[in-house]
């Protein structure tokens, strides 16, 4: 009876949006340490100038092996990691890893593995000081602990977005989730026929954007060496729509973005119409997930120092709170923002 009372009250976690799931498993965790600047709600957490992230990655759910080689899991592992330290407006300068594989892994496999890992930290100067390894029973999982320091005065949270501010994203949004249909669509075409072999020739662009993304520590650097401190930020992990609603809710803002300025990649919009003459490049760039691209908001008085800036594109703009975020259409209509239910994925 018991068993059958907890099931009536169940709830799912994927009916659950992932904001909510976590307020409300930390509701009621205070910070007891004057050090602790920032705790739980933003990419980071902010102990004193440090910034600390942690990311986790899990076989099956985060990456495949049919189509992840091990190099590349081993480099995006700690890259995703340094996009949040990016998202703070940080330096990166040290991670931990820890990785717990079944038997199926041999020595040889995590030796390609931490090639990968070595080869991102050497790539943006970040030293690997630590962590642990043990055992899992089914597949791999994969965390890295990445450890940031930003100048005092410097730090940018997701709050702090201002009514009239520009709002800005780097890259191109949506060829990450390109890349994962190319390969999802051979991997079907594969399972269903052993031999036969899969043609990547020209997706060479959507394909690294999802196996091997790079943090925009380029445009944290460059937005420093100009002067500019964006008055909110945080990373493109699950989709732009995602981004924008955690910029408002943490700032307490509306905002307006504008689908004719959002930066797509041709091979993005090629993808889309293979797979289904339905699929909009643009309902990729929302909801795709995984371009680990930046989402920040400037000062309009910041508008001449990023107007001209390589690979920032200014998509719209903060409005007053009690505003929803929403998308205005090359036809002036208004489409509301939503971000896609938690799954449990990262």
């Amino acid at each position: 009876m018991e068993q059958l009372e907890y099931q009536e009250g169940r709830t799912e976690i994927s009916h659950m949006g992932k904001v909510a799931l976590i307020e409300r498993l930390t509701a009621d965790m205070e910070s007891r340490n004057a050090t602790t600047r920032q705790g739980i709600g933003d990419d980071c957490a902010v102990i004193g100038n440090s910034v600390v992230t942690m990311q986790t990655l899990v076989e099956g759910v985060n990456f495949d092996m049919m189509y992840t080689p091990l190099k590349h899991l081993g480099y995006k592992a700690v890259a995703v990691a340094l996009s949040n330290i990016a998202a703070m407006n940080g330096t990166p300068r040290q991670v931990l890893v820890s990785v717990a594989v079944s038997n199926r892994y041999s020595v040889e496999a995590l030796d390609e593995l931490y090639a990968g890992l070595r080869l991102c930290c050497e790539r943006y100067g970040v030293d690997l000081v630590g962590g642990e390894t043990g055992t899992s029973r089914a597949g791999m999982v994969l965390t890295v602990t990445a450890i940031g320091e930003v100048a005092e005065g410097c730090i940018t949270y997701r709050r702090g977005a201002k009514l009239h501010d520009l709002v800005c994203c780097t890259g191109d949004l949506g060829s990450a989730y390109a890349g994962l249909l190319i390969l999802e669509r051979e991997k079907v075409t594969y399972q269903a026929d052993p031999n036969f072999q899969p043609d990547l020739a020209g997706y060479d662009y959507v394909l690294e954007r999802f196996l091997k993304p790079e943090p925009r520590l380029d445009v944290v650097k460059a937005l420093r060496e100009q002067g500019v401190v964006p008055t909110a930020m945080t990373d493109i992990s699950k989709g732009l729509a995602d981004s924008v609603l955690h910029i408002c809710r943490a700032s307490h803002c509306g905002c307006e973005i504008y689908e004719e300025h959002l930066p797509i990649d041709y091979q993005t919009s090629r993808v889309c119409s293979e797979m289904s003459k339905n699929m909009l490049p643009v309902s990729c760039a929302l909801n795709g997930g995984e371009d680990y691209e930046l989402l920040f908001s400037i000062s309009q008085k910041d508008y001449e120092k990023v107007k001209d800036m390589k690979d920032v594109h200014i998509i719209g703009h903060i409005t007053e709170e009690g505003m929803p975020a929403v998308m205005v259409t090359p036809q002036n209509t208004t489409i509301t923002l939503r971000a896609q239910a938690f799954q449990g994925e990262e």
